[in-house]
């Protein structure tokens, strides 16, 4: 294979293009279009510098644009037809801050290596004598945003499915991940993008492509109402584009707490489960299936002393039914997860305080002791996004 060249001849149009130089600039002036496309090309790198202060750079932790300009930096810091193209243009002297990376360019990165790191795709077999066509700028632009945004005409079936990951969100069930950390997309994903929460609603057949790569269109559904085809490597490349794109992830407690302590475990409070000796007629006539469940960090006993003054508690005493103590655990993260667990059991019932002012209590649910208990179980065991509760039947479904 060919080194790279320290100098571009007319041969070199093609790579001047996947460079980011656009083959269809006009002559501007006194400028050959081949001086424009180079002039037009450096621009972009001082229009980069000038908005972060700083020089292009390779490496994963630089998107696909940044890799570009920093590998056209170069590629034109060793051309010397370039150099003198540029002379009084480069008001950043940009040219002389890379310079010291040139020899080192020109020396060691052959035409294929450049083309890789410039982010185009080289076939397995026959290196760049087979690369017939090399697209422009404007068709790779074109083809990475081809999948139209459209209104999505079943949206009411998910609108209740991002209202409750806004909520997992704020109880911390989820959490919010740099994208750059898992590129993968998998049906039944969210993932944030340009600010939008997007679920994967369906992704289509996979094929390879020539360069060893997956792709598929994908059915994206945005919580504003919008729906998208776009396609799987266009949505990764979407998603490394965006400073702020995250993958939200599943809503697992994971493993909360462990049955042995040991000296380094710090206690971290007491899951509690009380029943109400109430006497109202609705409260009695289920109190043996009727709990409130809480998570405390200091004495259960201490909390429930004035039960019967507090709404929260049905304005009546209550009794301590089971106790789970915890380590090293967010009471508050893991009260909410047990709450949302149990939403569709939780009490419906408005109570009077002793002000005169109506309350409606959050805590009480309609669960059996023993579903309570083993929810617990499946808290530890770290399993518990795999369950959901069934009010109706009084049992846990694997979801």
């Amino acid at each position: 294979m060919a080194k790279a060249k320290a100098t571009f001849t007319q041969e070199d149009d093609e790579l001047l293009a996947e460079l980011g130089v656009d083959v269809e600039v006009e002559s501007k002036g006194t400028h050959t279009p081949r001086q424009a496309r180079i002039i037009a090309g450096f621009e972009e790198i001082e229009a980069f510098y000038e908005k972060n202060d700083r020089m292009p750079q390779h490496g994963e932790g630089s998107d696909i644009f940044e890799r570009i300009y920093a590998t056209r930096l170069e590629a034109i810091a060793a051309s010397q037809e370039c150099r003198d193209v540029l002379v009084g243009l480069d008001k950043h002297a940009l040219l002389d801050k890379v310079a010291v990376s040139v020899a080192e360019l020109s020396a060691d990165i052959d035409d294929e290596a450049l083309l890789a790191e410039l982010g185009v795709d080289v076939p397995k077999e026959g290196g760049l004598t087979n690369l017939t066509h090399v697209k422009s700028t404007a068709e790779k632009k074109a083809a990475e945003e081809i999948g139209s945004r459209t209104l999505c005409a079943d949206f009411d079936k998910f609108k209740p499915l991002f209202a409750k990951v806004k909520d997992e969100i704020k109880e911390g069930v989820r959490k919010t991940l740099r994208f750059k950390e898992d590129a993968s997309i998998n049906q039944g994903e969210y993932f944030i993008l340009n600010g939008q929460i997007a679920y994967i609603d369906q992704v289509g057949e996979l094929t390879e492509d020539a360069f060893g790569k997956w792709d598929g269109r994908l059915r994206i559904i945005f919580d504003n109402g919008a729906e998208s085809n776009i396609l799987l490597r266009s949505l990764q490349k979407a998603l490394y584009k965006d400073d702020a794109g995250r993958r939200l992830t599943n809503p697992n407690a994971g493993p909360l707490f462990d049955d042995q302590v040991d000296d380094t475990d710090h206690e971290s409070g007491t899951i509690y489960v009380l029943r109400s000796k109430s006497e109202q007629p609705e409260i009695k006539a289920n109190v043996n299936v009727l709990h409130k469940i809480g998570v405390t960090g200091g004495d259960v006993d201490r909390r429930i002393a004035n039960a019967k003054l507090d709404p929260t508690f049905l304005m009546a005493d209550v009794e301590v039914i089971a106790t789970y103590d915890l380590y090293n655990i967010n009471r508050t993260k893991l009260e909410n997860l047990l709450h949302r667990f149990f939403d569709g059991a939780r009490l419906d019932v408005q109570i009077t305080d002793r002000f005169g002012n109506p309350v409606v209590p959050r805590e009480w649910f309609l669960v059996p002791i023993f579903i309570i208990d083993e929810v617990v179980e499946k808290i530890k065991e770290g399993t518990l996004a795999n369950y959901r509760y069934d009010p109706k039947e009084a049992k846990l479904i694997n979801s």
